[in-house]
C-alpha cells in the first residue's frame, strides 16, 4: 500500500506507483512519476523547477524514478528543461541526505549518491556507481558504470567505466574491488585490466580504444572500450601510463 504523510505535499497530475513512501515535509510536484516502493524522506523536493536562468517554466517536463530508489532528506531532483524530457533516476537508487541532481541527468540503476554529492545538469551516471560526499560534477560530464567517485572530488572530465577517480580529476586505477563484488569473471577482469592499460599508454585515448575493441571478447570490456566514442569534456585519465597490475 501506498503512504503519503498528512504534511507531505503530492500534487495533482503526480504518478506514485504502488507502495511508494512520502515522508512528512516531502514534496513530489506534478512533473514526477515514482514506480514502485520508491522511498521519499522529509525536505526532499521530487520534480522542483531546474535552476535555468531561461526555463520556461509553463513548459511540460518531468522526473522519472524507478522502483526502489530511496530518496533522503533534504534531496533535490531538479525536472529537465526540454519540453516533453525527463531527468532519470534509475531503479534501487539511494540518493543521501542533501544530494542534488541538476536538470535532464540520467543516473542508471543501483547508483549511491552520498551526502553532498552535486551533479550538474545534463550529468550522466552508469549503473552500479558510487559517488562520495561532496563530490562536485561538472554539467555535460559522463560517468561510466561500475565506477568509484571520492569523497570531495571535483570532476570536469568524463570517467571512464569502472574507474576509481578522486581530486580533481585524478584516476588512481579501476575499481577492481568492485567488479569483484559484482561477479564478473577473471576473463573479464583481465580484458578490463588490459584495456585499461592499452588506452591510458599515452596518447589520445580515443583511437586507442576503438583500435582494441574489435579484439575483445567480454561485454564489460567492450562497454569499457565503447564508452571513448562519446562524450563532450575529454577524459579522467592516470597521470602517466596506466600500468599493467594496477
Amino acid at each position: 500500500m501506498m503512504s503519503i504523510h498528512p504534511t507531505a505535499i503530492v500534487e495533482e497530475g503526480a504518478q506514485l506507483g504502488d507502495g511508494c513512501v512520502i515522508h512528512a515535509h516531502a514534496l513530489v510536484t506534478r512533473h514526477s512519476v515514482l514506480g514502485e516502493g520508491v522511498v521519499v524522506h522529509p525536505f526532499a523536493v521530487v520534480g522542483g523547477d531546474p535552476q535555468y536562468l531561461k526555463f520556461d517554466a509553463t513548459i511540460a517536463t518531468g522526473v522519472r524514478i524507478g522502483a526502489g530508489t530511496v530518496v533522503r532528506e533534504h534531496v533535490t531532483i531538479n525536472r529537465s528543461i526540454h519540453a516533453g524530457q525527463a531527468t532519470v533516476v534509475g531503479a534501487r537508487c539511494l540518493l543521501m541526505a542533501c544530494s542534488h541532481a541538476g536538470h535532464d541527468c540520467i543516473l542508471g540503476d543501483d547508483v549511491v549518491l552520498a551526502n553532498n554529492v552535486m551533479l550538474a545538469g545534463h550529468v550522466e551516471v552508469g549503473a552500479h556507481t558510487f559517488v562520495g560526499g561532496g563530490a562536485g560534477i561538472h554539467q555535460f560530464c559522463r560517468i561510466g558504470e561500475g565506477a568509484m567517485v571520492a569523497g570531495l572530488a571535483r570532476i570536469t572530465k568524463d570517467v571512464a567505466p569502472f574507474l576509481m577517480v578522486a581530486e580533481r580529476d585524478e584516476v588512481p586505477g579501476f575499481n577492481l574491488v568492485g567488479l569483484k563484488r559484482r561477479g564478473f569473471p577473471r576473463a573479464a577482469l583481465l580484458e578490463i585490466k588490459a584495456a585499461y592499460s592499452h588506452v591510458f599508454s599515452g596518447g589520445d585515448p580515443r583511437p586507442l580504444a576503438a583500435s582494441l575493441l574489435p579484439e575483445v571478447q567480454s561485454a564489460a570490456a567492450r562497454r569499457f572500450l565503447g564508452f571513448f566514442a562519446g562524450g563532450k569534456r575529454g577524459f579522467a585519465r592516470p597521470a602517466g601510463p596506466a600500468a599493467a597490475d594496477e
